[in-house]
């Protein structure tokens, strides 16, 4: 019986400190779902103003890129659901401009940083 008690006793202790630490993995995962969408308009910018200097202002292939906003029609699949950019920021041709991703689905809404490169 007390060999029974000691192993409960045991177990709460090691409840008591595992706990806390999976609590918060819901928000570390909010977060790391939003720096990876902010990496994926990156990337799509990056490819979209690569695309357009190989290929030339002909190609139809390219989305041109005035203001933070306009890089998620680069994206393939589009923005997902609940995340928003920064209209207002304008990106001039040839320019790289650091934007905001808001990610509006959790509350505090969680930010995140992308680069934007313009293309008229």
């Amino acid at each position: 019986l007390i060999e029974l008690v000691m192993v409960i006793v045991i177990l709460g202790v090691l409840a008591a400190v595992a706990i806390p630490k999976f609590v918060d993995l819901k928000g570390d995962a909010v977060i790391a779902a939003t720096q990876g969408v902010a990496g994926g308009l990156s990337s799509a910018s990056a490819v979209n103003y690569a695309a357009r200097s190989v290929k030339g202002t002909s190609s139809a292939a390219t989305v041109a890129i005035v203001n933070c906003d306009s890089v998620k029609s680069a994206l393939q699949g589009g923005l997902p659901s609940g995340y928003q950019t920064d209209a207002a920021v304008t990106v001039a041709a040839g320019v790289t401009q650091s934007c905001i991703l808001t990610n509006t689905n959790v509350s505090p809404n969680v930010t995140a940083s992308f680069s934007a490169i313009g293309i008229l």
